[in-house]
């Protein structure tokens, strides 16, 4: 057969992509522009104020919401990526990680929500998040550097959908565990399906609901790191500029930088989800 598949689906895959891209590029030409405008002003919110300042409003949120030690932890992270003249290039991750988190969280809650009380949208959505989190990495920045060219936009649209299945599979779960005399209680007492769903079983769900949030911004910043690829910038754009061209004291403190900056968003969303526990 001369090494050919008979069956090549990465060639209907490709058909697909190319005519989505010629028959249908408005939508993702919106898409994409809102994506970059996103980026750029939370970007530039983030930048705006002194540097020094930024890092004592953000050591003092986590303060309050995971205690000291990660307050502390928070201002000595960022001090040293400020340090290492990577301020810039954090923010940009930031704003990357924060853009995504948030367009992945749009789809993934509503989504979790339904395929939790909806046995059908079960059936549906949990193969699909099998393929989705089985899926390498690489292969989403693919089709989105194909449809929205290179740059932050496809990168933030494809972390957003890489992002989606452990925050969609929490929420599910969590909305699924809520006891059943909670919800006969709530029947007794006339409640909608809509009031059951938001004042009983999502407020009892939200330590599900915030582990899925933990782990979405985890995920969003491991591949806004491999967006760097595609132009994305930011602390993973300084990775592959030291690996390219075998910088390796630049790869390291960005590398390093990047690590913090896992280890800050974990401990303040461990923060969160203790606090939805109480």
């Amino acid at each position: 057969m001369n090494g050919d598949a008979v069956i090549s689906i990465g060639s209907y895959i490709e058909t697909l992509v190319d005519w989505l891209n010629v028959n249908h590029a408005a939508p993702f030409e919106m898409l994409s522009a809102l994506m970059e405008r996103s980026v750029k002003l939370l970007e530039a919110v983030l930048l705006f104020p002194n540097a020094f300042v930024v890092m004592i409003v953000v050591a003092l949120l986590a303060w309050k919401v995971a205690g000291r030690q990660v307050g502390a932890l928070t201002f000595g992270g960022l001090l040293f990526c400020y340090l290492m003249d990577l301020w810039k290039a954090t923010m940009l991750t930031t704003a990357l990680v924060g853009v995504s988190t948030m367009a992945a969280l749009l789809v993934a809650i509503p989504l979790g929500i339904w395929s939790a009380v909806n046995p059908t949208a079960d059936k549906i959505t949990r193969p699909v998040m099998d393929f989705m989190q089985t899926m390498p990495p690489w292969v989403y920045l693919i089709p989105a550097v194909i449809l929205f060219s290179l740059g932050r936009a496809p990168a933030v649209i494809a972390t957003a959908v890489f992002a989606i299945p452990p925050a969609l599979r929490l929420t599910s779960l969590g909305i699924k565990e809520v006891p059943k005399d909670q919800l006969e209680v709530g029947k007794a007492f006339g409640a909608t399906q809509g009031q059951i769903i938001w004042k009983i079983q999502i407020p009892t769900a939200m330590p599900s609901i915030m582990a899925g949030v933990n782990q979405c911004i985890m995920m969003s910043l491991a591949m806004v790191v491999l967006a760097g690829l595609i132009g994305a910038g930011g602390l993973g754009g300084e990775v592959v500029r030291g690996l390219t061209r075998m910088m390796i004291g630049v790869g390291v403190r960005s590398g390093l930088a990047i690590v913090i900056l896992a280890i800050i968003f974990d401990r303040v969303t461990q923060g969160m989800v203790a606090l939805s526990k109480r």
